[in-house]
């Protein structure tokens, strides 16, 4: 594979494509990563997001950092790249509980606000590894759907 089919996203970062491309983010710990695919005509995108909601920020100049507003708006692009949210399936990884202040547990909003946001638009969440207390990096394959999770000292596996 050569550079130029392999898209990096950062935290509080998107990026979306068409087949054969990969979309890869490193380090998720406490953010998650939402990959939306659509299989019919092989799209899809992934999102980095660091925290739970926006509404609840006091900067809200960036919705990519957050999980509810990131998920609506990575929707709102494969839709407008002619896809249809009917046919949309999701992924979620990371969300993991990476700190000692347990009052935070910001992977635990992560994910409970991405389940939320996807049952409310209506987006099936077919497959997830989420939790726990380790990092993950993922690579989107937009040829296939597959999403590969690569772990140290746990191991790769594909969802």
């Amino acid at each position: 594979m050569t550079d130029s089919k392999l898209i990096i996203v950062g935290i509080g970062a998107y990026a979306l494509a068409r087949s054969p491309v990969k979309i890869k983010t490193y380090g998720l710990g406490s953010c998650v990563g939402i990959a939306l695919y659509d299989r019919r005509e092989r799209i899809g995108g992934l999102v980095h997001a660091m925290l739970p909601s926006i509404s609840n920020a006091r900067i809200k100049e960036n919705p990519l950092k957050y999980t509810d507003s990131g998920i609506e708006y990575l929707a709102g692009e494969i839709v407008k790249k002619g896809s249809s949210r009917k046919r949309l399936e999701a992924k979620l990884v990371g969300g993991a509980h990476m700190f000692e202040n347990r009052n935070m547990n910001i992977g635990e909003r992560n994910i409970e606000l991405a389940r939320k946001t996807l049952e409310r638009l209506e987006i099936s969440i077919v497959a997830e590894d989420t939790g726990k207390n380790y990092g993950r990096t993922v690579t989107l394959d937009t040829s296939t759907g597959d999403l590969l999770i690569r772990t140290i000292l746990r191991g790769d596996k594909i969802i």
